[in-house]
């Protein structure tokens, strides 16, 4: 039993050294990938069709309260309450808007980045995999980096097709 634990001892400062390590910045990466770009461009195009009509239906609103309240005084009791209810109505359908939009925006993002972060993460690996690395961490966290640690970014670009 004690030869077995020395043997253990006496090992694991070879496999600890055996180990390669190595860093990348994911989020200086993704943000390099021309993929991310044409994605954001067509998200923030759905974005501004949105917030257009958006702010349409807010002008129609705004318009039909102004009219409302320069008219109520002389509107029966039955008139009041039809256009109060158009009011209400209109302020339902622009929240329901406003909620559509963001789940909207927030699927077609999920379905434009998610792959890219996968081919990243893919391309990571593959790195990974290529130069035997045991752990590769993502310092876009990381408080402290040694400037003897290993960067891949460069590899992982070129993984990637990214000059």
């Amino acid at each position: 039993m004690k030869k077995m634990f020395l043997m253990m001892a006496l090992a694991l400062p070879l496999m600890v050294s055996a180990q390669k390590f190595a860093y990348v910045n994911t989020q200086e990466l993704f943000a390099l990938m021309p993929e991310v770009k044409v994605a954001q461009a067509r998200i923030d195009s759905l974005s501004n069709q949105y917030e257009k009509m958006i702010l349409s239906m807010q002008e129609e609103y705004k318009k039909k309260a102004a009219e409302y309240e320069q008219k109520s005084t002389t509107m029966t009791d039955a008139m009041k309450q039809i256009n109060e209810e158009e009011l209400y109505t209109m302020q339902q359908r622009i929240q329901t808007a406003y909620q559509t939009a963001q789940q909207d925006i927030q699927n077609k993002q999920q379905e434009f980045l998610v792959p890219i972060r996968e081919r990243m993460l893919n391309a990571i690996k593959e790195v990974g995999d290529k130069e035997g690395y045991t752990y590769i961490f993502d310092n876009s966290a990381m408080v402290y980096v040694s400037p003897t640690a290993t960067n891949i970014i460069e590899p992982v670009k070129k993984e990637l097709g990214i000059k």
